[in-house]
């Protein structure tokens, strides 16, 4: 969330970054209310609290004096001022309350260098690789959906039958290039980043601590009896590893990644991009994410992270390009976002298969990770990064799609040999 400090001294700056966000500024206006009301009440509690202790004193002395009339006369004004004194703490209880989801509602700071823009439309393209349209043959523009039909690699009907419409099912060949996939990314990654496998279900807290709640409630699967929700994405758990702890400055940056499943529910998609495995309730995803001291170490964490999944996809032999999120277009959460998109040439699309992002200390400062400055000093809020090493669901489908030989085969990318036995082509199951 934001520094509350920040608002109540720089409320025209704050106001000023929201509006590149398409925020009208009256969200900033509610908390100062929120805050100047709860600051007020606290203050007049605070003092009838401390005339309170002081009548007690007081009453004590005239006992001992003797002055009953008078010691009675104080513990009435005792009993008035703490029946006062607890109806205010009620209300201060309320407007922390209050004032903690109007912070928990507003978004990030766009970093000075997002573009601005209104909405996905006026994302700039940073740089495409590997693209040429004219490249592709016939035998490449086939959807993998009928691919995987084609070779028995996908399973739709069994999938809906057990668990319902929106779930992927990957048979044989497909499930094992999928599991090739996800291995080489871990082997890729575990130079720098320490691997973890994390629970898949978490606790609300943990969903707060990265922006998911209270906001996107309805994009996330709730178990309301255990009160644990299914991740969205390993950014999740990850993120609240330090969850209240307090770092060694010497010790950051930390690096950390995590192959695990995500459930999404998906709201709102009917009919947008749901064949074959494009938007699934449930994916398979590799994630690197980073603690950082300041802006500069969490920066160079962001380009590290980007860098990573381009290699990756280049090596898989697919085109892809990189688009920077403006400002209209940033999730919630993020002060800077690059996109990654693979292009798969059947279904002709660019797919979003990694999505690299710089919060600055927005969501550590909702989990309350902070570290000791090497020099001495208070400690400070650590900065977070996150980014899908890739979204594997997508990126098999560019690879199936854009490895097709005319037969029909599918031409495994030399980098993925290894794990598919050795195996240079694979085909029907």
């Amino acid at each position: 969330m934001l520094d509350l400090r920040r608002i109540r001294t720089e409320p025209d700056a704050v106001k000023a970054a929201l509006a590149r966000r398409g925020d009208d500024g009256s969200s900033v206006d509610e908390v100062l209310r929120l805050d100047a009301d709860r600051r007020a009440r606290a203050g007049e509690r605070d003092d009838l609290r401390a005339r309170v202790n002081a009548i007690s004193k007081e009453v004590g002395a005239l006992f001992r004096d003797g002055k009953k009339d008078e010691a009675a006369g104080l513990q009435a004004e005792s009993k008035a001022a703490g029946e006062r004194e607890k109806q205010l703490d009620a209300e201060v209880t309320t407007l922390d309350a209050e004032l903690r989801d109007r912070l928990l509602r507003m978004p990030n700071l766009p970093s000075p260098d997002a573009p601005d823009g209104a909405s996905e439309a006026d994302n700039p393209v940073l740089r495409t690789e590997g693209y040429d349209p004219d490249a592709y043959g016939e035998h490449q523009r086939v959807p993998h959906w009928d691919i995987g039909a084609e070779l028995g690699w996908l399973d739709p009907d069994a999938a809906g039958r057990i668990s319902g419409a929106m779930f992927s099912m990957y048979r044989g060949p497909g499930a094992r290039l999928l599991r090739a996939m996800v291995q080489l990314s871990l082997d890729r990654n575990g130079d720098a980043y320490e691997e973890i496998r994390p629970p898949t279900l978490v606790r609300t807290d943990t969903m707060v601590s990265t922006g998911h709640l209270p906001k996107f409630e309805d994009e996330a699967y709730h178990m309301e009896r255990d009160d644990l929700w299914a991740i969205p994405t390993a950014e999740v758990p990850l993120t609240s590893l330090g969850r209240d702890q307090i770092l060694d400055e010497a010790d950051l940056p930390l690096r950390f990644m995590a192959y695990t499943s995500c459930y999404r529910r998906e709201a709102g998609s009917a009919g947008r991009d749901t064949r074959g495995v494009l938007r699934s309730h449930e994916f398979d995803k590799v994630e690197l994410l980073a603690y950082a001291a300041n802006a500069e170490q969490a920066i160079a964490c962001q380009e590290d992270v980007l860098a990573r999944s381009e290699s990756i996809l280049a090596d898989l032999g697919l085109a892809y390009r990189v688009v920077d999120l403006c400002t209209g277009d940033l999730g919630n959460s993020a002060a800077r976002t690059w996109d990654v998109e693979a292009y798969a040439p059947g279904c002709d699309m660019w797919l979003e298969v990694s999505s690299v992002s710089w919060f600055s200390d927005y969501q550590a400062r909702r989990a309350n990770i902070r570290f000791r400055p090497a020099g001495g000093g208070s400690p400070e809020v650590i900065h977070t990064v996150n980014g899908s090493a890739m979204g594997w669901p997508r990126t098999w489908a560019a690879v199936v799609e854009t490895h097709r030989q005319p037969d029909g085969t599918i031409r495994v990318p030399k980098v993925l040999q290894p794990y598919m036995g050795g195996v240079e082509v694979i085909g029907r199951r």
